[in-house]
């Protein structure tokens, strides 16, 4: 990093939040950058050397993930709880509206609390993130059966014997990311774990929640947005079939413009930094 951030920890409800924060003048943007599951605020490092050296930023590490805590043993992981994570971290830094930057579930995150906090944000620059697969409400039977299965198996942290087997893991789900960028989310994202290492978030973000939007609720949480949105597809990415996607585009109202194509995957983000970066400097005023 060019310009280091300072590490700060927030209280959101009695769990310990990592946010990295760089501070500035009162007049530039402050912008708070979102990761997606089960990475960490590292995956931004590349787009942050190509940002404004004077933008306050802010990279959180959602609840279980990065150097966040863990929730307690009895707990479970559920969408909302995220919302808490942007709450506090808003709060703990004493900024009460700014700039959202969400990759995946990041985005997914920063839609929904843009929604129901729209007097905190004043715009929302979404990668690779355009609303969940939660299915029609016929599956929410389905997905309670899974979730209550899922709490009964008990939590499995893979040890790997070092920093390459963890990244060559991350790109066996994602063959298009680089290799140094692996390297860099593995570095980041690893901690010694019985003779090799283990990533660092909590397994029992794998488990299935217990509830999820469907079609028509997604979509209403899209169309209560006042905010500018700002779309960033990756040309390779994942992204929902032709007609859902032609939907929910539809249902931004206060889209800029039609969705930015980047040469790239899902990770885009890591594979593109520069290229992303400029795209949220055109768009954050």
């Amino acid at each position: 990093m060019s310009t280091p951030l300072e590490s700060r920890f927030v209280d959101a409800q009695g769990l310990r939040l990592h946010v990295r924060w760089r501070p500035g003048p009162d007049t530039a943007p402050a912008v708070l950058f979102l990761h997606g599951w089960l990475d960490h605020s590292h995956s931004f490092d590349g787009v942050l050397e190509h940002v404004p050296a004077d933008w306050r930023v802010a990279l959180l590490d959602f609840r279980g993930m990065g150097q966040s805590a863990h929730a307690p043993p009895e707990a479970h992981y559920q969408s909302g709880d995220h919302l808490l994570d942007i709450e506090a971290a808003l709060d703990g830094l004493g900024l009460t509206r700014a700039h959202l930057v969400g990759h995946s579930l990041g985005g997914i995150v920063a839609l929904t609390y843009a929604a129901v906090r729209p007097e905190r944000v004043l715009s929302l620059s979404l990668i690779e993130s355009l609303g969940p697969s939660g299915g029609p409400p016929e599956v929410a039977v389905e997905r309670l059966r899974g979730f209550l299965n899922d709490s009964r198996r008990p939590p499995n942290r893979k040890r790997y014997p070092d920093l390459a087997s963890a990244a060559g893991r991350l790109r066996e789900n994602n063959p298009s990311l680089p290799e140094a960028a692996a390297l860099h989310l593995a570095r980041h994202g690893t901690e010694p774990y019985e003779g090799g290492v283990a990533f660092t978030f909590d397994s029992r973000h794998r488990r299935r929640f217990a509830q999820g939007y469907d079609e028509a609720q997604w979509l209403a949480l899209q169309a209560a947005l006042t905010c500018p949105v700002q779309l960033i597809r990756g040309q390779d990415g994942l992204w929902p079939d032709a007609r859902k996607l032609d939907a929910r585009v539809a249902a931004l109202r206060t889209l800029v413009a039609p969705p930015l194509m980047i040469p790239g995957g899902h990770h885009v983000h890591l594979e593109r930094p520069a290229e992303v970066a400029r795209a949220l400097r055109d768009f954050i005023r």
